[in-house]
This record gives structure tokens, sequence and C-alpha cells, in this order.
């Protein structure tokens, strides 16, 4: 753990954008009405002492954070580290991260038909874009939602320019776009709304970890990094908190449906959980994942695995809790 530590400050001095912080620091003394040059001093200090990364201090408010209520958060560099330490079968974790590889093993979870347009030809591409009204584009080894983008059948008229994009932008996996359950497209409808599920595969036990529900705000795709939004969910599936989003804006009532999101029951929860608990067991020689999970009309469905996943847990300012998540993984995993 010493070592992943020390490479991890190395790593982060070499990648370091102090412009970026500085920025960050003035926005967060803003906030809390504290002077810049003592925010950015922390921001470093915690980043060293508490292995907090700087989109982290913001996210959960460490400035007004005490040291005790500091150490209680599962930071991304020490997810990182459980990543490292847990899921150690290189060529198990690039299985499950590729896109096309997953669907191919978890295909009777899916709940959605799919599509790699090398090995597909000129009639069998034109009869799935036929079937679909909509259909979602990705590249299979991308992170945060990075070139996964929506078309709509009506938009492709020309085959072969459609087949040679795809190809330039390696977005070499078609899906069809997954029909969610009316609840979760009364919420947010340009994007399908998903749960990120942290599980944790002792060998004998999966443990869940961390339940969050992410929320699209206009764009394809929902993810933090791509404009939308996340709140934590109840052991019951019930959003607990407003939503935040990466600009640290937070939303108790959807800024586009006008749906309120403090209380939304996510349908089939339950369901979901057995879900990820049966796709855990699959795959034992990845414990450590972060599962993302649709909500079908009729039942959950798996979208994807992430063997490394990140982290997702109440921001104190809007929950008013004051302690991570940090001791459940510990809990679970034993250190």
């Amino acid at each position: 753990m010493a070592n992943l530590r020390l490479n991890y400050l190395l790593d982060r001095a070499k990648a370091m954008d102090l412009p970026r912080v500085w920025r960050m620091a003035g926005n967060i003394g803003r906030d809390f009405r504290k002077p810049r040059a003592v925010i950015f001093a922390d921001m470093l200090w915690s980043a060293t002492r508490y292995e907090c990364a700087f989109q982290d201090y913001q996210d959960w408010d460490f400035a007004i954070l005490s040291p005790a209520e500091r150490r209680t958060f599962a930071t991304h560099p020490k997810s990182n580290h459980y990543s490292l330490m847990l899921n150690t079968d290189k060529t198990a974790n690039a299985q499950l991260s590729n896109k096309l590889n997953f669907n191919v093993r978890f295909e009777d979870v899916l709940g959605r038909e799919w599509l790699d347009i090398r090995e597909a030809d000129d009639q069998a591409l034109k009869d799935f874009l036929d079937r679909h009204a909509d259909v979602m584009a990705k590249v299979p080894d991308s992170l945060g939602g990075k070139g996964i983008e929506r078309i709509r059948r009506h938009e492709v008229t020309d085959l072969t320019a459609f087949r040679r994009d795809r190809m330039r932008n390696r977005q070499f996996l078609l899906e069809e776009f997954l029909v969610q359950h009316p609840d979760l497209a009364k919420l947010n409808s340009s994007s399908v709304n998903t749960m990120r599920i942290v599980s944790y595969n002792d060998g004998t036990k999966v443990h869940i970890l961390a339940t969050a529900l992410r929320i699209g705000a206009g764009g394809d795709v929902d993810n933090f990094s791509g404009g939308g939004m996340y709140t934590m969910l109840s052991p019951e599936g019930v959003a607990l908190y407003p939503a935040f989003d990466d600009n640290n804006a937070t939303h108790g009532i959807h800024p586009l449906s006008g749906v309120p999101i403090v209380g939304f029951r996510v349908p089939l929860f339950a369901e979901a959980l057995d879900a990820v608990q049966a796709a855990a067991q699959r795959i034992p020689e990845v414990p450590f994942v972060g599962w993302d999970v649709a909500i079908a009309p009729n039942r959950p469905v798996l979208i994807e695995g992430n063997y490394n996943t990140g982290v997702f847990q109440a921001k104190p300012t809007v929950s008013g809790l004051r302690k991570g998540l940090l001791p459940v993984y510990r809990a679970a995993i034993g250190r």
C-alpha cells in the first residue's frame, strides 16, 4: 500500500496542472468564504496526506471537513489502489472493460441487440439499422462515456459513409438504443439513466459497497464527466439527496424535466442488486467491479463492468452527512 501511495504522489506531481488547481481553489474559496491561497495550500496538503484528488476535494467538500472526517472518504486514488491490489488478472480486466467482450460474456443479461461493424457485411449493417430507430455507437475500450454517440436511423442516408465514419472514430460497437423504464424516462429522457453499483467478491460473498443513481441532463450519456449528475441511493433504491454535477451544482429537482430527484424510487431495484450479485459471481477473477445497470421496462440489464471503478458517495453540503464510504470498503475488503 505504501508503494502504491508513493507511486500515486509521483504521478500526481508529474501531471499537476497548477493553474487549474488555482482556479478550483478560487471557486471553492468563494463557496466557503475562505482565502484562495488557504484552499490552494490545503488541496496540495490533502493530496499528500489523504490521497485526495483535486476533483475529490471539490466534490466531497474537504474544505469544511475535519481530519477525522476526511479519513473516512474513499477517494479516487484509494479506489485505484484497491483495483490494483484486488484485480490482478490483467487479461481478465481487459476482457471485462472491453465493451465488445463484455457483450459476448453477458449477452443473456444485456437486454439489447448489438453489432460489431468490423464483422458485419453491408446487408447485416443495413438490417440492424432498419430494425432500430436509434442506435448507440461506442468505442469498445473507451472510459467515462467518451466516444459514445446516439445516432438516429433517419439521419443515416449513406451506409458506406456511415461505416467509414464509425471506423475512423473507432466506434466499432453498435447497440440498440435501450428503452428504459417509463419512470426513469420521466426523470430524464435524453439518455438512459443508469446506476453505478460497486461490488466486491471475497470468494464467498458478494458485498455491495455503493449504489448511486446517475442522471443525464440533456446529453447522450449520463456520465458525471459528460454533463450528468448523481445521487446516492438508500438500501431500498430511493434517492436520498439532491444530485450534484461536475460543476459542483446541486439539483433537488431535475433542471430539464422538473421531476423531483430527492425521494425518487428506482424501479426494480431489488432485482438490479440480484443481477449484480449474479454477475459478480460469474467473473470472480475480477473481484472489485463498478457495474453500470439500467432498468428496462420489465427487468434490469447490464451496460458494462468497470474493473477500475470511480467513487460515488454523498456530498456533505448536500446530504448533511460528513462521513464517506471508506469504512464500508474496509469492512468488506479487510484493509
